[in-house]
């Protein structure tokens, strides 16, 4: 668990980067591509012009588990649910910080979701990384990261065709001022066949820094998602072999 306290850039913010993909056996595929995400407080979500809402918008059923009909303000509700099942119970005074995707024009897709669960003295008391597959399927991982932001966890969902659920992960998470990164490596028995990683530079969601992401980047998940599928087909046309998918239990989700 970290214990030094983290510094924060100013909230909400917009995280401009870059996410990098690497495949590394049975075949080598690799891509980069331009890439913003949103880093809210679950407790002050943006409040961006009436014109750009339909660009930033955040909705409790897109993550961990249920909806309660309250707004973004219910995903923090969601995610502790989702802590309390795992036995872990934030101190009172509590900050839940998320990294994800908005809803675009009514349209999301998150591959993945960080929340970093902050004690009132601004340490980390534990994260959880919530990820989702292109069949509308997601899971949770509840994380105790190391003084460096390291973590490892067995890999237990299904998420590209080309893998099977095999494996662990090992995930970095970086949360500065000046920087935000989350990395995670597949490892299995020796070799790290895959590797994933957004690095990017936060500064203040303000209408004008919104504007010139939807600009530069439109439709960002909608982009995402095509985006994968491409390489999957490509993939696919390099004959790599596809792995059937099991049924998804989600033990993880807090169900009504």
């Amino acid at each position: 668990m970290t214990t030094r306290p983290l510094t924060l850039p100013s909230l909400p913010a917009l995280v401009v980067g870059e996410v990098a993909h690497e495949r590394r056996t049975p075949l080598r595929h690799r891509f980069t591509h331009r890439a913003y995400q949103w880093l809210i407080d679950l407790d002050q979500p943006p409040r961006p012009p009436s014109v750009l809402r339909p660009f930033a918008a955040f909705r409790a059923a897109d993550h961990i588990g249920r909806d309660d009909g309250g707004g973004p303000a219910s995903i923090r509700a969601n995610v502790e649910r989702f802590l309390d099942s795992q036995g872990v119970d934030l101190p009172a005074g509590s900050r839940i910080l998320m990294l994800a995707n908005a809803r675009v024009l009514g349209y999301v897709f998150d591959p993945l979701s960080v929340f970093w669960c902050i004690d009132p003295d601004g340490a980390v008391v534990c994260l959880v990384a919530e990820v989702h597959n292109t069949y509308g399927e997601r899971t949770a991982y509840l994380l105790h990261p190391d003084e460096h932001g390291t973590a490892e966890t067995d890999k237990t969902f299904y998420v590209s065709p080309f893998n099977d659920v095999s494996g662990s992960y090992r995930m970095r998470f970086v949360l500065r001022d000046d920087a935000v990164a989350v990395s995670i490596r597949l490892d299995r028995e020796e070799h790290a066949p895959f590797h994933a990683s957004f690095t990017g530079t936060p500064r203040p969601a303000t209408p004008g820094r919104l504007v010139r992401a939807l600009t530069t980047m439109p439709l960002m998940p909608q982009r995402a998602r095509t985006l994968i599928t491409v390489h999957g087909v490509w993939l696919w046309l390099r004959r790599l072999p596809v792995v059937p998918r099991p049924v998804h239990t989600p033990a993880q989700e807090i169900q009504r």
